[in-house]
């Protein structure tokens, strides 16, 4: 099992602030185990499944955009949402579904900005964004190279119905409430297939990890933190000789 390395559609890879890493897939694709291998590298990964968990806590503005709109019973006693009576309402209404995700997005955006921030601040110049929505939320536009974990249909359904332990009508009713995997493989800079062994992965993701941790380019490196540094330190250092010139 190879890893697909799409070359022609990874431009020089640069974001607005460093090195932005684009994660995604589908349900039960094996996303998840890749975000790990990344972390387990030393790589950062921001999860906008935990920043989504964090919006909706009780008493924050996404969770009165919910409960506004879904009603008070999808709360449980506690007055958190009860995400999966939330999940089996949106998974089984397309128009629900977009209204939840329309919500929600602004605050999701928001989180994983600041969570990039706080990276940025530590001095990280590889940051992985784990974002199931990747595009339907448009934010491939920040992220480059955009990998995908790609399996096929048959694969994707037997795996969600045995870690989910749900009919088979249910998984389907999850698969197809997503992107098609397919039409994210088409998106992808580099699909990692996932189709075979954990093996299979783990000499897929090396290959991966050698591609995305390689030498910033000048632009990502002057945008880094290091960078922002070594420029204010030239800056520093000529008007410092300025004015010790202007001295003598």
């Amino acid at each position: 099992m190879n890893v697909i390395i799409l070359t022609d559609n990874i431009p020089q890879i640069c974001s607005e602030t460093m090195r932005l890493v684009g994660l995604t897939g589908g349900i039960a694709s094996g996303k998840s185990t890749v975000s790990n291998l990344f972390k387990a590298n030393g790589i950062p990964v921001v999860d906008a499944d935990l920043v989504a968990r964090d919006v909706l806590k009780k008493g924050t503005g996404g969770w009165k955009k919910v409960v506004g709109a879904f009603g008070e019973d999808i709360l449980l006693p506690s007055g958190e949402v009860d995400r999966p009576k939330l999940g089996q309402i949106v998974f089984s209404d397309p128009a629900k579904r977009q209204l939840l995700n329309r919500l929600l997005a602004p605050y999701i955006s928001s989180g994983i900005f600041h969570e990039v921030l706080k990276l940025w601040l530590k001095g990280y110049e590889v940051i992985v964004l784990d974002i199931p929505l990747l595009f339907e939320a448009k934010m491939d536009r920040w992220t480059k190279p955009i990998i995908v974990v790609w399996v096929n249909q048959e694969t994707q359904l037997q795996r969600l119905k045995a870690r989910d332990k749900i009919p088979e009508e249910e998984a389907k009713n999850k698969i197809n409430a997503q992107m098609p995997l397919d039409l994210k493989r088409d998106k992808a800079g580099i699909v990692i297939d996932n189709n075979g062994s954990l093996d299979d992965l783990n000499e897929q993701f090396q290959k991966v990890l050698l591609v995305v941790t390689r030498p910033l380019s000048w632009r990502e490196f002057l945008l880094s933190r290091k960078g922002v540094s070594s420029i204010l330190a030239i800056v520093g250092s000529v008007v410092l000789a300025n004015r010790l010139l202007s001295a003598l």
